[in-house]
């Protein structure tokens, strides 16, 4: 028979064999069963196991192992590491972000600069342009050229009315509603015959 191991990793007290007992002992256990029970050995718990004699009995008492603790040192050390690594890189990736935000406003104000100074360039062209300068001048300053007349119009419709002897635009026709309300004051105001 197999001996069981405990739960702690030692193994079970050794019993002393015949050999090492005292020549009494070996007579007693031979004489009854009062010698049987006296055993010097230490004292053990009755097994759980079944016996051939216990089939049917009561069912077998199952001792759990301690179970681990769930964090172990180690364990708690690593977090504290991991967590120590992302603080650390919290303040360099803001940075990096932020960096990242200005890039692309100073792309665009970039952008937009360029574009202002390809439209400063097209205008500046136009200006070298001989052609475009006497427009210019005319529409902005009125130069004439040589021998030409100046023509000027002035928006004064009030002005070219009297001048042409016109009267002045015919006021607009009354409403329907204004219509109908002097009619009834019309008819209201005749006396009654």
């Amino acid at each position: 028979m197999t001996q069981r191991r405990l739960p702690s990793g030692q193994g079970p007290a050794r019993r002393p064999s015949a050999a090492r007992r005292s020549p009494t002992s070996g007579a007693r256990a031979t004489t009854g069963t009062k010698a049987r029970t006296r055993n010097t050995g230490p004292v053990r718990a009755p097994s759980s196991r079944r016996t051939p004699g216990n089939d049917g009995g009561e069912a077998a008492k199952r001792t759990d192992a301690p179970r681990p603790r769930a964090l172990t040192g180690r364990a708690t050390i690593l977090i504290a590491v991991i967590v120590a690594l992302a603080l650390a890189y919290t303040y360099p990736l803001r940075t990096y972000l932020d960096q990242e935000t200005q890039i692309a406003q100073m792309e665009q104000s970039q952008a937009k600069q360029r574009e202002t100074i390809a439209d400063t360039a097209k205008e500046l062209e136009k200006w070298q342009d001989d052609e475009y300068l006497r427009i210019q001048a005319r529409e902005k300053y009125f130069y004439v050229r040589p021998g030409e007349t100046p023509l000027l119009v002035y928006p004064d419709p009030e002005g070219a009315a009297r001048d042409a002897d016109e009267k002045a635009p015919a006021a607009a026709p009354d409403r329907w509603y204004d219509t109908l309300w002097s009619s009834v004051q019309a008819a209201n105001a005749e006396p009654a015959n």
